[in-house]
């Protein structure tokens, strides 16, 4: 019997899904030194970077400067890319299982969380996750549209996604035309009516899930005031003192940013984000033409816990504020994929460490994941690395072990080019990259997407 994890005889890896933590997952394995493996990375978009390119806001330039790392792992020549192959059409579990070792799964968490409020499914009610894909092109976003000529515009959530979509709508045309947002929603902005975004936050300012650098952004815009109200910003006893007993100079330092937003950070600006805290939506409701017109909203208080955990929990006090639109950014969860074991409460793979284990906890052999769909949306880009590297070290583990696929089969190629004639290499992706790029830069821009899969592959000749 042949020596596997040579480089006669390699280890061959699939990895479905090419956003960060695919590459990682990659990445990793090719610093192994006790073994080689091969691997293929599958993507049912013809790009790769997954959430790089269609979640990083088109204003946050530097952060998708990570592609560069994925890029270099591209490079290796143990590495294929298979793109505008989608797992459950193109291939299934049981053709990766003829081809390969091991199979990863990366496919990330892109289904919105619910309210779970009366008038959620009205017109003008939306998720962040659809309004965020749409203007950074993402194919499966791109027919949407949203009513921007509605003066008022709440986010549900007090997140770094919540706060891109807040600070995109407080943008003024001048301020995105340089980035890479795609064409039809620089139009649509263009264009917008929006006067006053509210960002709403159900706990209070010392719980808020955003970065410093995110809301510090949004005192820096051209023509837009953020304003905080002092009744909010002054500390409930409970966060006092968790802040007391617990420093974190992060914390104290976003509070500060915050409390210099008491006013306003540009009065006399043309439109107003007012960033609100201990206020939740308990209702949507209609206007004459059926779409949203106002939110019932409630006034929250900060409790604690036998434990010491912080919660917000509800009060008699409640308001009703006129919006015309809302998106909503609560979290997100994960899709089931065929075949592989899922955690519907959870919204991920069934996993412990990575190693996917069926419905009574038994590994399913070669089967591994990592990312939002093994842990849950949690964390930045940069997360993803520590991850991938955990599940990856289960995956050498295992196949130091023995614990592994006996894959019949040599090279998927064929196969995947006779299921997906129009399947995208790297070196594909790479001459996009360049022509993207290069009409970007005639209108000083860092690219012009295209943003549909129709335009991808004509602008090859697919």
């Amino acid at each position: 019997m042949p020596e596997f994890g040579t480089e006669e005889n390699p280890w061959r890896i699939a990895i479905v899904g090419a956003g960060p933590a695919g590459f990682y997952a990659a990445e990793h394995f090719f610093k192994q030194s006790e073994c080689v493996a091969h691997v293929d990375l599958f993507d049912r978009l013809p790009t790769p970077f997954g959430l790089v390119r269609s979640g990083v806001a088109p204003d946050h330039e530097k952060i998708k400067n990570v592609t560069r790392v994925f890029d270099k792992t591209a490079s290796n020549p143990r590495f294929r890319f298979f793109g505008n192959v989608e797992f459950g059409k193109h291939l299934f579990l049981a053709d990766l299982q003829k081809f390969y070792h091991q199979v990863y799964f990366s496919t990330g968490s892109l289904v919105d969380r619910k309210l779970g409020i009366p008038g959620e499914e009205l017109a003008r009610s939306h998720s962040a996750t659809e309004f965020v894909a749409w203007y950074n092109g993402h194919p499966d976003f791109r027919h949407l549209s949203f009513d921007l000529s509605q003066e008022t515009v709440a986010v549900v959530g007090v997140g770094n996604v919540a706060v891109d979509v807040a600070r995109i709508l407080c943008k003024t045309v001048d301020e995105l035309k340089h980035t890479d947002i795609a064409d039809y929603a620089l139009d649509a902005l263009s264009k917008s009516k929006v006067k006053d975004v509210i960002l709403m936050g159900r706990r209070g300012p010392s719980q808020a899930a955003f970065s410093l650098k995110e809301i510090k952004e949004m005192g820096e815009l051209e023509d837009a005031s953020s304003v905080t109200l002092p009744e909010e910003m002054a500390l409930d006893v409970y966060s006092a003192k968790a802040l007391e007993e617990n420093p974190d100079r992060m914390t104290e330092k976003t509070l500060e940013v915050l409390n210099a937003m008491i006013g306003g950070s540009k009065p006399g600006a043309a439109r107003t984000c007012h960033v609100r805290f201990l206020v939740s939506p308990t209702a949507l409701h209609p206007g004459p033409d059926g779409g949203v017109s106002s939110m019932s909203v409630v006034r929250n208080k900060i409790e604690s816990s036998s434990s010491g955990r912080l919660s917000a929990s509800m009060t008699d006090e409640t308001f009703e504020w006129p919006v015309g639109l809302v998106f909503r950014s609560v979290g997100y969860r994960g899709e089931a994929l065929p075949d592989v074991p899922f955690r519907e409460d959870w919204g991920v793979i069934r996993n412990e460490n990575g190693r996917v284990v069926t419905d009574s906890g038994s590994p399913l052999l070669g089967c591994y994941t990592g990312g939002w769909i093994k842990r849950g949306p949690s964390g930045v880009i940069g997360t993803n690395k520590p991850d991938a590297v955990e599940s990856v070290s289960c995956m050498v583990e295992d196949l130091s072990s023995g614990k592994h696929l006996s894959p019949s089969e040599s090279d998927i190629a064929a196969l995947v080019k006779q299921r997906q004639p129009a399947s995208f290499s790297y070196d594909d992706w790479l001459e996009l990259d360049r022509v993207e790029s290069e009409r970007g830069e005639a209108v000083g821009r860092p690219r012009i997407k295209f943003t549909s899969c129709e335009e991808m592959t004509a602008a090859l000749g697919k």
